[in-house]
């Protein structure tokens, strides 16, 4: 029997590709390949890329320049790009570094074994379509039962309609598209079967998701999460990452009635200037906004909130930054991501005149002070309550296990009865710079 072929996938952004590369290790799984964790024995290294972050393609061409010695020793070795920038810059990848075997796109990567096979024959392979064919359900009947950890992500929605003035994924991921209800309770049993216990719903705008229902009918974001509620073993949902424009009365009720959904929701922003949402074709307003955290909350009382905030967007001035920090200082949030406002060529934004890096850093900076103070005052606040815990791995101590709250916060215990996949009941005993301690209370 032939030795496996070695496998090393490197991930960069969000939980999407996070996803993606999971699917991507199971279909060359099937094609002889098993996972490593180190580029230096591999006999194929894949890059999964993000083109959201500042010069996303340049620090893609930097990390394969490092691989360049390893080609150079293994001529055998090949390398594949894969994702958002090998979307957006397939032929250009291939012509810049002549070394690079393989590119698809994440629209395509069910393909991967058959582009595999054709690099191993010599030829350059280049997918960057947007095929009619479902590559969830090509990639669930190729892959195997293996073990899972507690919680999984499972993509429900890819793809874009929004097209604001600063973001590539619409042109990257494509339109919105939404996966069958019938095959996403299919692929959530089958990770239930594998271990897995806590599933987060994944989409670009994950609440715009309208698949189709078994009764033939569009059904939204809620009405499948209802139906995730009936999975036997399934203990928690979450999803990310939402649209305020998306946010339907079904889905604001269900965060109060539905006992698996957690009580953390992800609702990006970007800004509080109603001028400079506009020019970023966000189509809400600051008020708006408000207004549907005031319907959440009133919902669920203690959810706890995060967000993205883009900060010296084009022509924003300092009475428009003013208007996001008020934003910040009445909604009040658990967590929250923050950027300068970067280019991304072929968008609106970046056409615009652009506002200089220091005036930029500077709003940065008090942005995230504030934000620091109500994550840190939130967090603080846990302490002495009680709260589910889903612990997933040992900790960095003898004896220490750590897990996810209900409220997404990292908590660690030190309990000898507690193993992996536990759900515990925890009252919180400390709050420290980026976890939570606690101790398990007896069942």
């Amino acid at each position: 029997m032939s030795e496996a072929k070695k496998l090393y996938i490197k991930t960069y952004g969000c939980q999407m590709n996070v996803y993606d590369s999971e699917r991507m290790a199971e279909a060359m799984g099937g094609a002889g390949y098993v996972e490593t964790d180190t580029p230096d024995d591999a006999d194929m290294i894949l890059l999964n890329t993000c083109h959201i972050r500042e010069k996303a393609a340049e620090k893609v061409y930097s990390e394969l320049g490092r691989f360049k010695g390893l080609k150079d020793a293994k001529p055998d070795l090949k390398i594949g790009v894969a994702g958002c920038v090998a979307q957006a810059e397939g032929e250009e990848i291939m012509r810049r570094q002549p070394m690079v075997d393989l590119v698809v796109g994440p629209q395509s990567y069910h393909n991967l074994p058959q582009l595999e096979a054709k690099a191993r024959g010599g030829a350059k392979a280049v997918d960057t379509q947007f095929p009619l064919d479902d590559k969830f359900d090509t990639l669930r009947k190729r892959g195997g039962k293996a073990k899972r950890g507690p919680t999984a992500f499972l993509t429900v929605q890819e793809g874009c309609d929004k097209f604001c003035a600063f973001c590539v994924v619409p042109y990257t991921r494509g339109a919105e598209v939404s996966r069958p209800v019938a095959r996403i309770v299919d692929e959530a049993k089958d990770l239930v079967e594998r271990g897995v216990r806590e599933i987060t719903l994944l989409g670009q705008n994950v609440n715009a998701y309208h698949g189709q229902g078994p009764d033939g009918n569009d059904w939204s974001l809620a009405q499948l999460i209802w139906e995730l509620d009936k999975v036997d073993g399934l203990e928690r949902i979450r999803f990310t990452t939402s649209h305020p424009n998306d946010m339907g009365d079904d889905l604001i009720a269900a965060h109060g009635e539905c006992a698996k959904l957690m009580p953390y929701l992800h609702l990006p922003v970007q800004s509080g200037s109603d001028r400079i949402l506009k020019r970023m074709n966000r189509s809400h307003t600051a008020e708006s906004y408000i207004r549907l955290i005031e319907r959440i909350r009133a919902a669920r009382p203690d959810i706890l909130l995060s967000g993205d905030f883009i900060v010296g967007f084009p022509e924003e001035t300092e009475a428009d930054f003013a208007d996001t920090m008020a934003l910040i200082e009445e909604v009040r949030y658990g967590y929250a991501y923050s950027f300068k406002y970067s280019t991304r060529p072929g968008t609106p934004a970046a056409e615009r005149a652009q506002l200089d890096e220091e005036v930029k850093t500077e709003r940065l900076h008090r942005l995230q002070a504030l934000i620091t103070e109500q994550q840190r005052a939130i967090q603080d606040a846990m302490v002495g309550r009680e709260v589910g815990v889903l612990f997933e791995k040992a900790g960095r101590r003898d004896g220490q296990m750590v897990g996810k709250s209900d409220y997404l916060h990292a908590v660690h215990v030190s309990d000898s009865t507690v193993a992996p996949g536990d759900l515990r009941r925890v009252i919180i005993t400390e709050s420290g710079a980026n976890s939570l301690g606690g101790r398990v209370l007896t069942a």
